[in-house]
């Protein structure tokens, strides 16, 4: 029995004119045999862009927002339609990719392997540069970074297994809808910047799983932006995400290099210029609301758990990796809170934690 796939898109203002109609060519070519629909959600809509998304894409449901609620909201609402609609999986492709032929049915082929599996995400390339990878799934430093991982290095064939990633790429995933019911949806909080990062995370402590279907390809025209505003919503939603999802007894192992990374960005963003950003991240933690926020997350995600930090700390890293900052004081501390995220897995495995 095939499954009813929702594929969705995210429009954001002019980015339809950009990147729509590639997209738009390489969905339609989708060898998968069962039933899928296209739903695109225009964020900041306005009349001249819903008519524009009607024209190009006449057989996509239209979901409009009249705001910019950010990526979080804007999925949940296609997400939201998907589940109502009772859909078996969602994928979600950013707007600026080119998608391989076979890579819905090969998604949705790995989502199949095992009940528990939440989440699939594709084999992400760059483009043009076709050659050279832009993500083989995520991963997250202990002390809440995340990125990409195989970044700009070649495919090769010993990567061409199906495996484990700690979290998916929120640019080509594939989520398993009966699974999202339980866990629940984006958290909306987060706005843009590592909400996936926090989904993949909540997947993994209900137990579930979060895979890469490496034959599954899509091309992503990903560019790096160095906004400062970017640097606020990354560094924020790093320590909601922390602060949300892990045990308490980690919290307090990690808690001195947390301190001695929040001075040595203080540092780095003075020198990048993102000083105001920074602080303003500390005042989002001085706030009583945030705090009221984080405790109800952080209890509806601790009575779902049901693996331990000490299982799930084997896909996290204590390096520190940002490819496009490469900034050398990164490189020069990366072994010792490598070092620091070693002793302190071993303290939590012999606690059993």
């Amino acid at each position: 029995m095939s499954q009813k796939v929702a594929l969705i898109l995210i429009n954001y203002k002019d980015y339809a004119q950009k990147y729509l109609a590639e997209c738009l060519v390489s969905l339609r070519q989708q060898d998968y045999v069962g039933h899928s629909r296209l739903f695109i959600v225009d964020n900041e809509s306005s009349p001249e862009s819903f008519d524009y998304l009607k024209e190009m894409a006449p057989e996509a449901e239209i979901v409009v927002n009249k705001n910019n609620d950010g990526f979080a909201k804007g999925n949940n609402d296609a997400l939201k339609l998907a589940l109502a609609l009772d859909y078996d999986y969602a994928i979600l492709f950013n707007m600026d990719t080119v998608v391989a032929k076979n890579c819905v049915s090969e998604m949705v082929k790995v989502a199949a392997i095992d009940s528990r599996v939440g989440a699939v995400q594709a084999r992400l390339m760059l483009h043009p540069e076709k050659e050279l990878i832009n993500s083989l799934g995520n991963t997250t430093h202990f002390l809440g970074f995340g990125y990409c991982l195989g970044y700009r290095e070649a495919m090769t064939d010993a990567r061409m297994a199906v495996k484990d990633i700690m979290y998916p790429s929120g640019a080509a995933v594939l989520f398993n809808l009966s699974v999202l019911r339980e866990v629940g949806l984006f958290d909306e909080v987060f706005w843009m910047y590592n909400e996936d990062q926090d989904l993949g995370w909540r997947l993994w402590l209900s137990g579930y799983s979060c895979l890469l279907a490496p034959l599954a390809v899509v091309y992503h025209k990903y560019e790096f932006s160095k906004s400062i505003a970017k640097y606020y919503w990354m560094d924020r939603n790093r320590i909601l995400a922390m602060w949300k999802n892990y045990s308490l007894i980690t919290l307090v192992l990690i808690f001195p290099a947390f301190v001695i990374m929040e001075l040595g960005l203080l540092l780095f963003a003075l020198k990048g210029g993102w000083l105001k950003e920074k602080l303003k991240v500390w005042g989002y933690f001085l706030r009583l609301d945030t705090w009221i926020y984080i405790i109800k997350a952080r209890a509806g995600v601790q009575i779902k758990r049901k693996i331990k930090d000490s299982e799930l700390l084997k896909m996290f890293s204590g390096r520190i990796w940002y490819q496009e900052i490469g900034d050398w004081k990164l490189r020069l501390v990366n072994p010792f809170f490598a070092a620091y995220f070693w002793l302190v897995k071993i303290i939590i495995k012999w606690l059993r934690a």
